[in-house]
């Protein structure tokens, strides 16, 4: 008399599948079309930290460092970029989340320069416009 085992025991086990929610949300960082930003200027001096830039079309939008801000410009970025989730959590367009931010321009270190929303042939052009000195 034969006694029946599984060829692998793994298969005689219930499958189970646990849905993971998705992680935080997020603009794309990349796109090509034209884009709005603006600057983030040093509480402390007034020197350019960076730029917030965001595009409708490609719903992508990211925080800039300014290279020659070094540091400081790294550490304001964890801000802006923690606004920018939010409102995409909130389902809200990116030329939208630029508004909010100018609204209510303080950061940690920075803040929204006022009157320098400008336009940009895309994202490239605001990070080149970053790595000047």
């Amino acid at each position: 008399m034969a006694i029946e085992q599984p060829i692998n025991p793994r298969f005689d086990e219930d499958v189970q599948f646990n849905l993971v929610a998705p992680g935080p949300s997020r603009y794309p960082t990349r796109t090509d079309k034209p884009v709005r930003y603006f600057t983030v200027v040093d509480k402390e001096g007034g020197a350019a930290l960076g730029y917030v830039w965001a595009c409708d079309e490609d719903d992508a939008a990211a925080w800039v460092p300014r290279a020659a801000a070094g540091g400081r410009a790294l550490a304001e970025g964890g801000h802006w970029h923690a606004r920018l989730q939010e409102a995409k959590g909130r389902g809200v367009p990116p030329s939208q989340a630029l508004a909010e931010m100018l609204s209510n321009p303080e950061g940690n270190r920075g803040r929204a320069l006022q009157d320098s929303l400008s336009d940009a042939p895309n994202a490239a052009a605001v990070k080149a416009l970053a790595q000047e000195a």
